[in-house]
């Protein structure tokens, strides 16, 4: 099973900018923590981060047929993106967005989010630890997808 993780923009600068809502942990320390944590469930993990809007949907797309699940923080593309909403709905693949700070206790315009409606779950606010939350999410709906697909296979066998 593979996991990729999309982070944009801006995330780059995490345990440097505006560390009043987003903490000193920089974005290294959240993958290491991430990484270890595919580690000990077997899980395959890759990371990407990019400020541009286009690789992110490029990174969605590239993710058919090679991953089982998407964590993804979109950033500030969230409230404008409806290029990222669609790669997301086009690839089918189970998605949880994260967020480190409660956007909906935020700014007026962040309030607005294009991407929750085609994910799985949404996680804000937890601040770095919503990572984590985001990993234990994936591994439970990747584990439930699986055991559906093998009741299916058993099925299939006894028919």
């Amino acid at each position: 099973m593979k996991i990729v993780v999309i982070q944009g923009p801006n995330l780059n600068m995490l345990g440097v900018r505006e560390k009043q809502i987003y903490g000193p942990m920089r974005l290294e320390q959240i993958h290491a923590q991430m990484k270890e944590v595919a580690e000990q469930n077997g899980v395959e993990i890759e990371f990407f981060q990019t400020n541009l809007e286009g690789e992110i949907v490029d990174k969605i797309q590239e993710c058919y047929g090679e991953a089982n699940g998407i964590i993804i923080n979109p950033a500030a593309y969230t409230h404008t993106s409806i290029a990222i909403r669609d790669a997301i709905s086009a690839v089918g693949i189970p998605t949880i967005e994260v967020h480190i700070s409660n956007i909906h206790r935020r700014e007026e315009f962040r309030k607005v989010n294009m991407i929750a409606p085609v994910c799985a779950s949404s996680i804000v606010g937890f601040g770095p630890f919503g990572y984590h939350l985001a990993m234990m999410g994936m591994l439970q709906i990747l584990s439930e997808l699986k055991a559906v697909h093998d009741a299916q296979m058993a099925a299939q066998a006894e028919a």
